[in-house]
């Protein structure tokens, strides 16, 4: 009659480890995409940079009640670093907000992923730099040009939003080296809401704000719930579980993740090339992280104290 304990705590054990932290990043990885797909039925109402900003704002908010971060964990230019990363993160969030406006979620998200991908490709080491024929070849059949097959406006907007992806990995490595735990997002995403907030009423007008009504509020709540909020959980608590080169190659096959969502909630079906191309730029991703790895940070003094388990990486994930 022991056998079902027994079960149940090997089942536990293995979801403590590695297998644990891949599920959890496969969750946290569904939870973007779902996310992001369920914004796009809210943007005939309130349109692309508002849906993005309002997501932004309760971001914001939930995370400085949750995290309540204190002025002891931020060193002399660190909230100077954190505001430049939120600042990144709303254009981030705006610009792939804009784009899937236009252009189906699995093509936006696989050219948003170029970002990333070529910060990989082209950071400290080597071996990595033969994935770029493989990640072009991926973009060139994700655009088809040779028969103008992506809205223009929609492929600029995504590949802004990539490359606020990739200076958002750099200067996320640099604050979370910096600061502990989810402290610095929990200063970088207010700051992200108030300039989206800017942004939003310089380019709609105050008038905007009128289309805000009750129901989109705790829609929008719901969703800044889902992501960032619990993504960024499930993220943290999978980089306890996986190595950073792991837990790299999982998050490559958020294209295909994007795709399938786009499928599902939108019933954006890819044609053949479009899929061809999201694998492409998927396999080029796991090459490029598989074939180097950032060196381990040195140990952060202020906190490191013996006896006690390290803090886990901070998270290196797009907060679209």
């Amino acid at each position: 009659m022991s056998l079902p304990a027994d079960c149940s705590e090997a089942t536990a054990h293995r979801l403590r480890g590695a297998e644990g932290g891949a599920l959890m990043a496969f969750a946290s990885m569904s939870c973007v995409q779902l996310g992001l797909a369920l914004s796009v039925h809210v943007i005939g109402q309130l349109g692309p940079l508002g849906v993005a900003g309002l997501r932004l704002v309760w971001a914001g908010v939930l995370l400085l009640i949750l995290v309540r971060p204190r002025p002891g964990d931020f060193g002399p230019g660190d909230v100077r670093a954190c505001c430049t990363l939120g600042v990144v993160t709303a254009g981030l969030t705006l610009f792939f907000m804009l784009a899937i406006a236009r252009i189906p979620l699995g093509t936006a998200s696989a050219l948003e992923f170029l970002g990333p991908l070529i910060v990989s490709i082209y950071g400290p080491g080597s071996g990595r730099k033969r994935w770029t024929v493989m990640a072009g070849a991926g973009v060139l059949l994700l655009t088809q040009p040779w028969h103008g097959g992506i809205d223009p406006v929609g492929l600029a907007f995504a590949l802004a939003a990539g490359a606020c992806w990739g200076s958002y990995i750099l200067l996320t490595q640099h604050v979370g080296d910096r600061v502990t735990g989810l402290s610095g997002l929990a200063v970088s995403m207010p700051v992200a809401g108030a300039f989206a907030t800017v942004v939003v009423l310089l380019v709609d007008g105050p008038s905007e704000l009128g289309r805000i009504t009750w129901h989109l509020l705790l829609i929008l709540l719901a969703l800044a719930a889902l992501h960032p909020v619990l993504t960024f959980t499930l993220e943290y608590l999978s980089l306890g579980r996986l190595t950073a080169k792991a837990f790299g190659t999982l998050m490559s096959l958020e294209p295909a993740i994007a795709v399938l969502a786009g499928l599902l909630v939108l019933g954006q079906t890819p044609d053949v090339a479009s899929a061809i191309g999201v694998i492409f730029v998927v396999i080029a991703g796991i090459g490029a992280i598989r074939t180097g790895a950032r060196a381990p940070a040195p140990p952060d003094r202020r906190t490191d104290t013996p006896g006690l388990p390290a803090e886990p990486e901070p998270d290196r994930r797009s907060p679209t």
